[in-house]
């Protein structure tokens, strides 16, 4: 059935047109917004796979290019692989609709939403969200919780809803916030070193605009939703299973070495699963085994406020770091907290090295810090294919890359390149934190003036009822087991990001508030052990690292460095085995392997484009000679004339006895008139002492 909502947002009107477009789907929703459109669809599978006990979900963020009057661009002239933005946009719809479907629904579902028409001068992002739970809600997928979201920034004291673009660029805080209409379901923020209040205040004013939105979503919700069985036998196989095997299960889940415990784990399993063939059976059995698990870590923390290592709620895993660890690196750093290790590197790099970024709204963006996460099978004793950055990587570095680019330099001050890698050598808690802190640590090692170090923690939560504990530094175990994970990290000032994934319905105000408070104290202890290893950012750079110097020529002189058909720049970038970049303002920027080799690079761009300075000498050529004289060419373009008399002390009665058209000859500019006309002197040269000469 179709049906159309309309929703007044900060004097605008959210439309959602149900069933509207793509008909045949199980649900669909047109979201409009202003000038946005973005078409979400939902189906599912017909029949469940057998013994399948989790949900196979997947969803996907297509941006086409088309919605902003656009052609893509390469040799195909279609969209091709989903690009990182896609991919964490497709991320940020999937993390809070997953918690909400109903309890033991296993089919294989899939959310589709394709941006249509793109207005950049209002976000989108949260379009994506209210869009898939609009078409879920419409269909006959079990989800019947209205989830919403919202974005708001903040600068200098005053909050805006669903900034656009341009604003965003200028903004100290924007906070992404989806939700049900009364708890928060996920969160992502980052930010210039905002305070806990200034995100509290956020998060309240977020939460009105999503309680609005989904109370007029009720009326979407299909009457005639699958019906999701029971499974009794599942709770009476559960029964069983604790009954007979809580005192080992116990005593595995309390073994203080990851391995060991594992391998207890294994050997119960196998006892249980003794004598039994059917593989639909052995997954039953390792499902009801994996919910006892879960009951009894549940049941001792809340009750006996134990951690499975014995920590307090608040006590941080023992912190070491090994700082400049590879030789021939620019800049590394080994930050192990328990068991979590981030081998970081930083890799200096010219303006050449920046990315360039097709971006849809038409402008093409240099990118000139970047981080990328890598997350190999031996971090976890496992065994897989090395492949590409897939979602999970390229989530985790964009967390990091967000908590760490407000501190790092702008191009005047640091002209360099910027790239981050954290390769997780051993995981068990959260990588992606101990990326930030190894990341920071690597920067500092490489003597990148950053504006100060950034640490960052991952928060934990086990609640039943209106009975929770908020768990710092959680371990892997705790995240599986546990309803949230909940980053946080920050600087001495403040935070710089923030994002959050929960597994239940939501969060009240008071198990965030508490988090954040506990977030606080344990980076700002983790940075203290940060600043005791390395105080303040090295303070030279790497003798591997290039160097890299910056100039100011005119604007009308770009033509004279670049050359017929780039022919002079090209010159000088094989002479001189060096990376040179010009602006449009005329900036100019030299990447070289050392110093010395930069300034006589500087030194030639500056006889290229400088302009005749009286009292200086110059080597100049001799391109045409005349009775009266030669023609000097001084610099590119410029050429002064050297009257007879001013060639030599001694009498010269014909100058073409004694020089040739491209003879080099030393010459000083004595004079320069209004029309640029100068009078040059080698006369004045001779017997003159030379560098380096008495």
């Amino acid at each position: 059935m179709q049906k159309t909502i309309q929703i007044p947002i900060e004097g605008s009107t959210l439309k959602i047109d149900i069933h509207r477009w793509a008909r045949q789907s199980n649900g669909s929703a047109l979201i409009t917004y202003k000038d946005n459109m973005v078409l979400v669809t939902a189906n599912m599978r017909e029949e469940e796979k057998a013994a399948q006990d989790f949900l196979p979900l997947m969803v996907d963020f297509r941006e086409n290019t088309y919605s902003a009057g656009k052609i893509p661009g390469g040799f195909f002239k279609r969209e091709g692989k989903p690009s990182e933005k896609e991919v964490l946009l497709s991320r940020l719809i999937d993390r809070p609709i997953r918690p909400l479907f109903a309890e033991n629904y296993h089919h294989d579902t899939q959310v589709i939403a394709m941006l249509l028409s793109a207005d950049f001068s209002i976000d989108y992002d949260s379009l994506g969200i209210i869009g898939a739970s609009a078409a879920l809600l419409s269909s006959t997928i079990p989800f019947t919780t209205p989830l919403a979201a919202v974005k708001i920034g903040w600068k200098n004291g005053a909050y805006v809803v669903n900034p656009g673009l341009e604003m965003r660029k200028e903004l100290d805080m924007v906070l992404l916030v989806a939700g049900t209409e009364n708890e928060v379901v996920m969160l992502e923020a980052g930010g210039n070193e905002f305070s806990d209040q200034v995100f509290l205040e956020g998060l309240r004013r977020a939460k009105e605009v999503i309680a609005a939105i989904c109370r007029a979503q009720k009326e979407l919700v299909n009457p005639d939703k699958i019906v999701v069985a029971d499974k009794p036998e599942a709770k009476a196989l559960a029964d069983d299973i604790r009954a007979r095997f809580s005192a080992q299960i116990r005593d595995a889940i309390f073994t203080q070495d990851r391995v060991l415990r594992r391998l207890k784990i294994k050997a119960i399993m196998e006892e249980i699963q003794q004598g039994k063939d059917d593989p639909l059976e052995i997954a039953r059995i390792r499902g009801s085994f994996e919910t006892v698990e879960s009951q009894i870590f549940r049941e001792t923390l809340l009750k006996e406020k134990r951690r499975t290592d014995n920590r307090t709620y608040t006590e941080i895993r023992p912190i070491a770091i090994e700082l400049g660890v590879l030789p021939r690196v620019h800049g590394s750093a080994v930050f192990t907290r328990g068991e979590t290790q981030s081998l970081s590197t930083v890799t200096l790099g010219s303006e050449d090295d920046a990315q360039r970024l097709d971006l849809l709204h038409g402008e093409e963006a240099k990118k000139k810090f970047l981080l990328h996460y890598n997350f190999p099978p031996f971090s976890v004793g496992e065994v897989s294919f090395l492949r590409g950055a897939g979602r999970r990587e390229i989530g985790h570095g964009n967390l990091a890359e967000k908590a760490l680019k407000r501190v790092i330099p702008g191009s005047e001050a640091f002209p360099y390149t910027i790239r981050v890698v954290s390769d997780i050598l051993e995981s068990n808690g959260s990588s992606s934190m101990a990326t930030v802190c190894g990341g920071t640590l690597a920067l500092m090692n490489a003597g990148v003036p950053i504006q100060a170090p950034v640490a960052g923690i991952a928060m934990g939560l086990v609640k039943e009822g209106d009975e929770f504990a908020v768990l710092t530094d959680i371990a892997g175990y705790e995240d599986h087991f546990g309803d949230m994970d909940f980053k946080v990290a920050g600087t001495e000032k403040g935070i710089t990001a923030i994002q959050l994934d929960i597994k239940i319905g939501g969060l009240t105000d008071e198990v965030i508030r508490r988090t954040i408070e506990d977030a606080r104290a344990a980076y700002l202890s983790i940075l203290a052990k940060m600043k005791a290893a390395i105080p303040a950012p090295s303070a030279k750079l790497s003798e591997y690292a290039p160097v890299i110097l910056t100039m100011q020529i005119p604007v009308d002189k770009i033509r004279d460095l670049i050359g017929p058909g780039g022919k002079t720049i090209k010159e000088l970038v094989a002479t001189f085995n060096a990376k040179i970049n010009v602006e449009d303002d005329g900036k100019v920027s030299i990447a070289a392997a050392n110093r010395e080799l930069g300034e006589k690079v500087m030194a030639r761009i500056e006889e290229l484009t400088g302009s005749p300075e009286v009292d200086k000498v110059y080597n100049g050529k001799i391109n045409r000679i005349e009775d009266y004289g030669l023609f000097v060419e001084i610099m590119p373009g410029v050429t002064g004339l050297l009257h007879v008399s001013e060639v030599s002390q001694r009498r010269i009665r014909d100058v073409r006895q004694e020089y040739k058209l491209g003879d080099m000859i030393e010459v000083k500019v004595m004079s320069l008139d209004r029309d640029g006309k100068m009078k040059l002197s080698h006369r004045v040269l001779e017997n003159q002492p030379r560098d380096g000469e008495k």
